[in-house]
């Protein structure tokens, strides 16, 4: 039962990017079209689980049996730089036009607040391993969700009359926060 409320919370009540909002710099980014969106959410989903996996064992095997706790957050970031970097040299041999398709994005998942939270969350949160493992993935697909619904609501925007101040980022702000409102009508399951 404790999984299955990680997993609904992660997901629906605490979607790290529109009830966190971590990652919200690839959210309103790579949203402009669904199969970016689709690819990012991909890329992401892969670095988020492997790094809380890497991070959850450098934590636990090396920061805090030798004390260096404090040095978490650099420790972080440099296993999630690297695993950017596994991934998208994957990306460019696998898969060449999603690699081109993702662009800047790419590099930027090294950067992803929303990564770096979940990697972090799950220690603040005490999970163990396995915990942390079903915490990632589904953190990963509440953002895939999160990404991919927000993207179909951009392509359709973008076949709208928009007003012309409210043409781009502006209605895309708006979108995102109806569209988090819609997901705050979940916050009384868990």
């Amino acid at each position: 039962m404790n999984y299955l409320v990680i997993i609904i919370a992660a997901i629906l009540v605490n979607n790290i990017v529109l009830m966190q909002f971590l990652g919200v710099c690839p959210f309103l980014g790579v949203s402009k079209k669904l199969s970016t969106a689709i690819g990012m959410t991909g890329a992401v989903a892969f670095v988020m689980v492997l790094a809380t996996i890497v991070t959850y064992l450098i934590q636990k095997f090396v920061l805090d049996k030798l004390g260096l706790a404090y040095l978490q957050t650099i420790a972080f970031i440099l296993v999630i730089a690297s695993l950017v970097q596994l991934v998208e040299i994957i990306l460019k041999k696998v898969s060449p036009a999603m690699y081109q398709a993702l662009g800047i994005f790419l590099p930027l998942i090294t950067t992803n607040c929303a990564i770096l939270g979940v990697a972090i969350l799950t220690i603040q949160k005490e999970f163990n391993l396995l915990e942390g493992v079903i915490y990632a993935i589904a953190n990963a697909i509440g953002f895939g969700l999160a990404l991919i619904l927000f993207a179909g609501i951009r392509e359709h925007l973008d076949l709208q009359n928009v007003p012309k101040g409210l043409k781009g980022i502006p209605i895309a702000l708006i979108a995102a926060g109806i569209l988090a409102m819609a997901f705050m009508g979940f916050s009384g399951i868990v």
